[in-house]
C-alpha cells in the first residue's frame, strides 16, 4: 500500500516519535512576521537563547503596514512600534528580513512562493493560521501559536499530532465565471467549518489539476477555515513551471535533482486515505458568505436559509448571524447595499486576481457605484510593480478603485484600513467573524475578487455575469506571482 504526501513528509521530518501520536518535526522553513513574533523573541532573550538556524527563518512585515504610505514613522503608533521591534529582533538574531523600505516586501504568504522559498516536500511553519496557503506546492504547511514560534526559533522543530488525511476530490469542469474562491467556499459549505478538525486536506481531481498555482494557493489558504490543520496539492508540472527561475529555487543540476525528488514526494496512486470526499465541480456556483463564519454561505443569487427545519445548534448559529448581520431568512444578499469593496489579502492578492477584475472592467466599461469605497491592495510589492507595468493600476483607478501599496490591509485590519461602524463589506479575504475588519460592529461578506468587483459596480451583491457578461475570464500567469 502506498503513502500520501502528508505521511511521507511527516515521516521524513520526524526528529523524535513520542509514541502517543505526537512527533517532534523538523521545520524546513519558518516564516516570521510582526504580529506573532515579539513575545517569542522576548522568551528567547529571557532564556539567553539564540536562533538555532537563522538561514531557515525569513521575516516580513505585513499585518500592520499601512497601504496609503509607508513613510516612517507610521501614523499608527502601534504599527510603528511593532515594525521597529521586528527590525530589532531580526537584526539581533540574524534573520533575513524583507523590509518595507526594500522592494521585496509583502504579505508573508505571497512573498514566500514568489521568492521560491516555498517548495514541495517541505515542512513550513508560521505564526499565522493561513500558512496552509503554502500547501499548494506540495508542502506540509502549518499555522502555529506564539509559544511554538519560540520553539521553532530555538530548535527549528515543533511538536504536533499526526493528522488523518482526507482526499477532497473535485471532478468535472467549472462553469464559466466560477473561480477558485468559489470552489473552496463550496467545499467549506458542504463539509462545515469544523469538518476538517484532525485532518489534512489533500485537494485533488480534474478541477484542482487544471488550476494555476495562484488558484491552488487560494484553495489551500482557506483549508483552515474548514477546520483542517493544513491543505495541500500534489506537485506537478504546473508547480515546477511556477518555481523555475525564482530567486530561491534550485538551478542547474540541483534543479533536475529537486524536480525528481518533488515528483517522488507526491501521494502514491495506491495511497490509503482516512476519508475520501468526491464533489462535482460542474455544480459549483459563485459563492458569497452571509453570516459570521465561512460556512454560512449561499450561491451569489441564492436565498438566505431558514432557521426552521435545522438542528437547534444550527438554528441558534443562524439566528446569531442574522442578528449581527442585520439580515433576514428568505431574502437575497442583493437586497443589502454594500459600503466597502476590498480586493486583496493572502487569499486573493496576487496578479491573476487583479487581472481577472481588470479584464472584466475593461470588457464592460463598468465603474464603482457612487457611495462605495473600493480598495485594491496588492499582496506584495512585486505584485504591485507588475500590475503597474501591465497598466492594471490605471484600469482599476479609472473604474473607481483606490490602488494601494502592498499589505494585509482590510483583512485583519491591524492597520489603518478598517470598516467604520456598521459598514457592510464585500471582501476577497478569508474570514467574516464579528469585528474581523476593524470595527466591532462591521460586517463582512466573503467572495471572489470578481464578485467583489461586481458588487462594487452594482452597489450590492450580484452574479458577476450580470455586470460583466457571461464570457469566461482568462487569467495570465506572471513572473511576480
Amino acid at each position: 500500500m502506498g503513502s500520501t504526501l502528508y505521511n511521507k513528509v511527516f515521516d521524513l521530518h520526524t526528529v523524535r516519535d513520542y509514541g502517543d501520536g505526537r512527533a517532534q518535526l523538523f521545520i524546513g522553513l519558518h516564516l516570521v512576521h510582526e504580529a506573532t513574533s515579539p513575545q517569542a523573541f522576548a522568551m528567547l532573550r529571557e532564556r539567553g537563547l539564540s536562533v538555532a538556524m537563522p538561514e531557515r527563518n525569513v521575516a516580513t512585515a505585513d499585518h500592520v503596514i499601512p497601504t496609503d504610505t509607508i513613510t516612517r514613522p507610521f501614523l499608527d503608533q502601534l504599527g510603528e512600534d511593532m515594525l521597529a521591534q521586528l527590525e530589532t529582533n531580526t537584526d539581533d538574531f540574524g534573520l533575513r528580513f524583507f523590509a518595507p523600505s526594500g522592494d521585496q516586501y509583502g504579505i508573508v504568504h505571497v512573498i514566500g512562493p514568489e521568492q521560491g522559498l516555498t517548495q514541495p516536500g517541505m515542512t513550513i511553519a508560521c505564526g499565522d493560521s493561513h500558512t496552509s496557503t503554502h500547501g499548494a506546492f506540495g508542502a506540509v504547511a502549518l499555522g502555529i501559536g506564539t509559544s511554538q514560534v519560540r520553539d521553532v526559533l530555538a530548535t527549528q522543530t515543533v511538536t504536533m499530532n499526526r493528522l488523518k488525511v482526507r482526499r477532497v476530490q473535485i471532478d468535472g469542469e467549472l462553469a464559466p465565471g466560477v473561480t477558485a474562491k468559489d470552489v473552496i467556499l463550496h467545499v467549506i459549505h458542504e463539509l462545515g467549518v469544523v469538518g476538517g478538525v484532525g485532518y489534512a486536506y489533500e485537494f485533488a481531481g480534474a478541477v484542482i489539476d487544471n488550476m494555476s498555482m495562484d488558484e491552488r494557493m487560494t484553495v489551500c489558504n482557506m483549508a483552515v477555515e474548514g477546520g483542517a490543520r493544513c491543505g495541500y496539492v500534489n506537485p506537478d508540472e504546473t508547480t515546477f513551471a511556477y518555481l523555475k527561475g525564482r530567486p530561491s529555487a534550485p538551478t542547474g543540476e540541483a534543479w533536475d535533482r529537486a524536480v525528481a525528488w518533488w515528483r517522488s514526494i507526491a501521494s502514491d496512486a495506491d495511497a490509503s486515505y482516512d476519508d475520501v470526499v468526491v464533489m462535482d465541480g460542474g455544480v459549483i456556483r459563485p459563492m458569497v458568505t452571509w453570516g459570521i463564519n465561512p460556512g454560512q454561505s449561499v450561491p451569489v443569487d441564492g436565498v438566505l436559509p431558514s432557521v426552521d427545519g435545522v438542528s437547534q445548534d444550527v438554528a441558534d448559529s443562524y439566528s446569531e448571524a442574522y442578528e449581527y448581520m442585520g439580515m433576514k431568512p428568505g431574502t437575497q444578499l442583493g437586497d443589502y447595499p454594500i459600503d466597502v469593496a476590498f480586493i486583496g489579502s493572502c487569499t486573493n492578492g496576487r496578479i491573476s486576481d487583479f487581472q481577472e477584475v481588470s479584464e472584466a472592467l475593461q470588457r464592460s466599461g463598468a465603474r464603482v457605484s457612487p457611495g462605495v469605497r473600493a480598495l485594491a491592495v496588492p499582496g506584495s510589492n512585486a505584485v504591485r510593480e507588475e500590475l503597474v507595468r501591465l497598466g492594471i493600476d490605471k484600469v482599476l483607478e479609472d473604474a473607481g478603485f483606490e490602488f494601494r501599496l502592498a499589505g494585509c490591509s482590510m483583512c485583519l485590519a491591524m492597520n489603518t484600513d478598517k470598516l467604520v461602524g456598521r459598514e457592510l463589506a464585500a471582501s476577497s479575504s478569508n474570514r467574516n467573524f464579528k469585528g474581523r475588519q476593524g470595527s466591532p460592529t462591521g460586517r463582512t461578506m466573503i467572495m471572489s475578487p470578481l464578485a467583489v468587483a461586481a458588487a462594487a459596480v452594482n452597489g450590492s451583491v450580484c452574479d458577476p455575469a450580470t455586470v460583466f457578461g457571461a464570457a469566461p475570464v482568462t487569467t495570465t500567469a506572471s513572473s511576480a506571482s
